[in-house]
């Protein structure tokens, strides 16, 4: 593994309009590490992960991602950039027509991958996140928590070198978010590094991480 920070921006600024969301920002995750990203509504926190997977460029500065400088990928490129990346949202986005097992395979198939590779791979992931039992069942037959762990379980299948988490328990009850955080904390001791962005403060002094917030168009460090 690369001794590089897994993601590195230098001196970016985002502009919307007349209005900077983000503005000479640095900062760096190292390969590895767990990050909370915090802040209040409307601050820039989605557009903080939009640079990452490239669905945003900033008006200024770079942006490096697992090794790729974001900021000068060619457009057909971004497909292999966001393969590298595991991506979990606060909405669940599964398709309904399909079972477990056909959800996150689905995120193989797009790639070309062998149908005996695939099979192998989802049950791997299923069983990771807990849920080889339920590959039959489809998203309306399971609870929120499971739902979620499904998405970490699809998000999983590249093998990404990093985990993006976008208010992941936002949905969910207090059970079920301690166990999909659980989850996030065994990923990254198998030495995946997380990004994750939430508004639970009570989480984030259950299970102490660096923290970072987005304030005033740019971002600081938060002591635990």
């Amino acid at each position: 593994m690369s001794d590089r920070p897994v993601i590195s921006f230098y001196n970016v600024t985002v502009r919307f309009d007349d209005r900077t969301i983000l503005r000479d920002v640095d900062f760096t995750l190292n390969n590895g590490e767990f990050a909370y990203l915090t802040g209040v509504t409307g601050s820039g926190k989605s557009s903080f992960l939009k640079l990452i997977y490239r669905d945003l460029l900033p008006e200024k500065g770079t942006v490096h991602v697992a090794g790729i400088d974001v900021t000068t990928l060619k457009e057909r490129k971004v497909p292999e950039l966001r393969r590298s990346l595991g991506i979990v949202f606060q909405d669940f986005h599964l398709l309904p027509d399909r079972n477990v097992f056909d959800n996150v395979a689905f995120a193989l198939e797009v790639t070309g991958k062998r149908n005996s590779i695939i099979k192998q791979r989802v049950l791997e992931v299923l069983s990771m996140v807990g849920l080889s039992h339920r590959r039959h069942n489809f998203p309306e037959d399971l609870s929120g928590g499971e739902q979620q762990r499904v998405v970490v379980a699809r998000a999983l299948a590249n093998e990404p070198r990093l985990m993006l988490a976008d208010e992941p328990t936002g949905n969910l009850d207090p059970y079920a978010a301690n166990s999909i955080m659980d989850l996030f904390r065994q990923i990254n001791n198998r030495g995946m590094a997380v990004l994750m962005v939430t508004h639970n403060y009570d989480m984030i002094k259950r299970y102490p991480y660096r923290t970072i917030k987005i304030e005033n168009e740019s971002i600081i460090e938060v002591g635990n």
